[in-house]
């Protein structure tokens, strides 16, 4: 029980790597808010979970849907002791001067601002209580970018930066900040990624990563337990690799 009683918010919590962090949380006893912008979705994963889990929709590109998420978490949970900015999108895969404007301003909205507001938001709560950890699930497309996901590498390559920034700036604060950089993974944006899922598409990601498979949620979910929990006391500002060696 390496989170007993400690308090979370989970972006984009109702479906893959936040739902397989969400169910390891609250397996290792914390309390978590399944904050998601499909609302049935997450009432559903949290009906699941029990008691341990409750649901919030959200838009986390909008600033009074983050700072609604904040007030809710206080009054539900009464702290907030770990957040986890999960939320993300990408682009199909295109030539770079060939993504639309809308779906670049998308990938940006979601991906980056996203983490600025829950920082206007909720970084002060973490102050006030003189402690608090924050997890950034970026990816390895910010460390070694694919080729044709330009903006959506861009993005993650802003979050691991962020990440640092921010670990740097509110360590004095007690406040630890780290990041997670997975590899493709058998979520719903996997399809995106690459274009299409066929077989062939399929064994050609694979190629690239030594251990061979995907990422999985469950994945996601041991190593943001290991981050979040007093046994990483000392780490703040790394961005872990959760890829099978692919980055290697």
């Amino acid at each position: 029980m390496r989170l007993q009683d400690k308090c979370a918010i989970i972006t984009g919590a109702a479906s893959g790597f936040g739902a397989g962090m969400a169910r390891k949380f609250i397996a290792e006893g914390a309390r978590v808010m399944l904050a998601d912008i499909d609302g049935d979705a997450a009432e559903h994963l949290s009906a699941e979970l029990g008691p341990a889990a409750i649901a919030c929709q959200v838009d986390v590109s909008q600033a009074d849907d983050m700072r609604r998420l904040s007030e809710a978490a206080m009054q539900s949970l009464g702290r907030i002791d770990i957040l986890i900015n999960n939320a993300g999108v990408t682009h199909l895969p295109q030539a770079m001067e060939d993504i639309s404007e809308e779906d670049f301003d998308r990938v940006m909205a979601v991906n980056t601002k996203s983490v600025y507001l829950s920082a206007r938001y909720i970084i002060p709560i973490m102050k006030a209580q003189g402690q608090g950890v924050v997890l950034n699930v970026a990816s390895t497309a910010g460390v070694s970018p694919r080729p044709r996901l330009s903006w959506y590498n861009a993005s993650k390559g802003w979050m691991i930066t962020a990440t640092r920034s921010m670990a740097v700036e509110l360590a004095p604060e007690g406040i630890r900040v780290n990041a997670l950089n997975p590899v493709a993974g058998e979520t719903p944006l996997l399809k995106s990624f690459m274009g299409e899922d066929t077989p062939e598409i399929r064994a050609r990601f694979l190629s690239t990563i030594p251990l061979g498979r995907f990422s999985t949620p469950e994945d996601m979910g041991n190593a943001a337990c290991y981050l979040c929990s007093d046994e990483a006391s000392m780490i703040t500002g790394v961005c872990l690799e959760v890829d099978g060696g692919r980055c290697i």
